[in-house]
C-alpha cells in the first residue's frame, strides 16, 4: 500500500470502526493513529491491515480487531510514566500502542517465533524503545517482582483466576476476556486496596485462549 493509502485506510479505521465502538479518549485515537499498523501485520495480509477482523499470526493466535484493540487501550487508560504488563505480544502492535500511552511496557509470548518476529517489527518502525520483549508462559500470571499499573492479557480465560491481581499496583487496571466461545465476557479488575479490587464487566467479545488453561470441571474435585 502507498502512503496515501494507508493514511486513508487508518483513518476510515477510526472513524467507521473504532470511534462507533464508544472509543472517543483522545489519547487512545492519537496512538491508534500514530502507530502504523500495516507493519506488524504478517506480509502477506498487509491489504487487510485495516480491516474489521481478527488476522491469523499463526501457532492458532490471532491480531485482534481495530475496534477490540482500542477499546481495550480505552479501558486500561494507560497514563504517561505507567508501567504497563502485556501477556501475549502476538504481532507487537498492541505492545506498540501501549508504549506510545505510557512509557514502558514489557510484553510476554509464549510463542519464540512470534516473539522474534514482534521483535523485528518494533524495531523496524522504530517503536521500540520503551518495550522490553520476554518470551515465557504467562498464562497463570507473570511474578517477575515487579508491579504495574497497566495489565492487558490478549487471550481469553476459560475462567477467571486470580494469578495477576497481585501483580497491579494499587490503583492498577487488568484488562482481561472471560469464558467461552461464541460469546465471552470482557473485564476491567482495578486494585483499590492490598487486598481489594472491583471489577466492572464493560462489553462481549470473543477471542482464542491463552494457550495451557483448561476450564475447571464443576463435577470434579
Amino acid at each position: 500500500m502507498t502512503q496515501s493509502v494507508t493514511d486513508s485506510a487508518r483513518d476510515n479505521m477510526i472513524r467507521r470502526q473504532i470511534r462507533p465502538w464508544n472509543v472517543l479518549e483522545p489519547r487512545v485515537l492519537e496512538a491508534l493513529e500514530a502507530i502504523p499498523r500495516e507493519d506488524f501485520v504478517p506480509e502477506h495480509l498487509r491489504g487487510m491491515a485495516y480491516s474489521d477482523l481478527q488476522l491469523p499470526l499463526g501457532n492458532g493466535e490471532v491480531m485482534m480487531e481495530p475496534r477490540l484493540e482500542g477499546r481495550m487501550l480505552q479501558e486500561l487508560d494507560p497514563a504517561p510514566g505507567e508501567k504497563a504488563l502485556e501477556v501475549g505480544t502476538g504481532s507487537g502492535y498492541v505492545t506498540a500502542c501501549l508504549a506510545h500511552l505510557c512509557g514502558h511496557v514489557t510484553s510476554v509470548e509464549l510463542h519464540a517465533d512470534l516473539h522474534r518476529q514482534a521483535q523485528q517489527r518494533l524495531e523496524a518502525a522504530g517503536v521500540a524503545e520503551g518495550t522490553e520483549l520476554v518470551q515465557g508462559d504467562a498464562a497463570h500470571g507473570w511474578h517477575d517482582a515487579q508491579h504495574y499499573d497497566v495489565i492487558s492479557v490478549t487471550g481469553s480465560l476459560p475462567e477467571l483466576h486470580d494469578g495477576f491481581h497481585s501483580s497491579l499496583t494499587i490503583g492498577g487496571r487488568l484488562f482481561v476476556i472471560v469464558g467461552q466461545g461464541p460469546m465471552m465476557e470482557a473485564l476491567r479488575i482495578t486494585r483499590t486496596g492490598p487486598n481489594a479490587w472491583s471489577t466492572q464487566s464493560v462489553f462481549d467479545t470473543a477471542v482464542p485462549p491463552l494457550r495451557g488453561l483448561t476450564k475447571r470441571d464443576p463435577f470434579k474435585l
